[in-house]
């Protein structure tokens, strides 16, 4: 009798390979956006399947929810003052495939060439995960064992915030649509709810699936609830206050590195007594830095006065 695991497992892989040529062949920008979060869903849902429950979270509320969230809006400002159409040499066309099959090619090389027996370095996290101050693995490589990648990934943030907020300087926004009372008073319900989730995904990071990012991001909905609802709207006097955000967990995880340094340790290699509250130290503020950031992500540009007719769209 065939395995009823093995047969959704084969249903699924199918589902995500139909979605994910669905998504490049669909016409409409809307429908497009839809298949978009679908596959983010299955795909969170075949992480849970390949035993990645981190990474799981990660992509149901960044790859998806939050990833979404943006292309939605986009959708309405495109649709609001539509740009006319740029065209695209054949050469610029073909470069890109190009650069693609290379890219693709590579990463079939490198799959190929692993061999499935090598152990890896899970022995190595688990050798020494008594002092990296977690009982997670996950968090103690992403914390401790790698730290500096994670740093880095937090500079993408910032850099992205940047980037955004420089481009949409020069560009006429949208009028942002009034979702209604109804909307309101679904966001004052759900809010307080989000929050103990958001805080509760930091908390649990130390020892099970979570931590900063799967934190961050719930929180993040919070600043979108805020945002559709119109409880709250971004002032220039506000910019101060978003800027601290957006740096706060990058100075406060470079800090920590130059602190453990000074004392003539490697940067990231945390005294063992001290490991566990340093980590949840920089986990804390890279949270607040991300919630802050992925919420301006999604307002786009830096918060500046809003017209009295726009108030009332």
């Amino acid at each position: 009798m065939a395995d009823p695991l093995l047969i959704f497992d084969a249903l699924l892989g199918v589902a995500l390979i139909a979605l994910a040529i669905a998504v490049l062949v669909v016409r409409d920008r809307f429908a497009m956006i839809v298949l978009f979060i679908i596959f983010g869903l299955m795909t969170a849902l075949a992480w849970v399947r390949l035993s990645a429950p981190d990474v799981a979270l990660a992509e149901a509320a960044i790859g998806t929810g939050l990833a979404g969230a943006l292309m939605l809006k986009t959708l309405h400002h495109i649709r609001a003052a539509p740009a006319a159409p740029v065209p695209v040499s054949v050469g610029v066309v073909f470069a890109n495939m190009g650069f693609c099959a290379m890219v693709f090619v590579g990463l079939a090389i490198a799959f190929m060439a692993t061999s499935l027996e090598a152990p890896g370095l899970a022995p190595q996290v688990a050798q020494n995960i008594d002092a990296s101050g977690v009982a997670h693995p996950v968090t103690a490589v992403l914390l401790n064992f790698r730290a500096y990648d994670t740093l880095m990934e937090v500079v993408v943030l910032l850099a992205a915030i940047i980037a955004v907020w420089m481009i949409e300087r020069g560009i006429e926004q949208a009028p942002a649509r009034h979702l209604g009372e109804i909307y309101r008073g679904f966001a004052r319900l759900a809010l307080p709810a989000i929050v103990v989730i958001g805080t509760y995904l930091l908390w649990v990071g130390a020892y099970a699936p979570g931590g900063a990012f799967q934190g961050g991001a719930a929180l993040a909905a919070v600043g979108l609830l805020l945002l559709l609802s119109g409880l709250y709207r971004p002032q220039p006097a506000h910019r101060p206050i978003a800027r601290l955000g957006f740096v706060l967990g990058i100075a406060v995880f470079a800090s920590v590195a130059l602190l453990v340094a000074s004392g003539g340790r490697l940067p990231f290699e945390y005294p063992p007594a001290h490991a566990k509250t340093l980590i949840l130290l920089i986990e804390g503020v890279v949270t607040i830095s991300i919630a802050v950031t992925l919420a301006a992500l999604f307002h786009g540009r830096e918060p500046e006065a809003i017209p009295v007719s726009e108030t009332r769209a």
